[in-house]
């Protein structure tokens, strides 16, 4: 897979740490960006790039190349990453 998959997701959420952990079990390589973990400027660029993405800011938010799916739901993941 060529598409880069990026996660924006908060260290203490149970939806994100299912999404990480699918992920993982799918050898599938991602970047984590927990957004509870940054302080000052960078948690505000975050904030603010997520909100490009999902303008409700809702967690976990998971880029798949040029898809954004909201929330931990499988199928969707299982789409935008050619597994189905």
């Amino acid at each position: 897979m060529s598409q880069e998959v990026k996660i924006f997701a908060l260290s203490t959420c149970i939806h994100c740490k299912k999404a990480k952990e699918y992920l993982d079990q799918c050898s599938v390589k991602y970047t984590p960006v927990h957004v509870d973990w940054l302080t000052g400027e960078e948690r505000n660029n975050t904030l603010a790039e997520l909100k490009k993405y999902n303008p409700a800011a809702s967690f976990p938010t998971i880029l798949v190349g040029d898809r954004v799916i909201v929330g931990f739901r499988k199928d969707e993941l299982d789409q935008a990453l050619g597994i189905a």
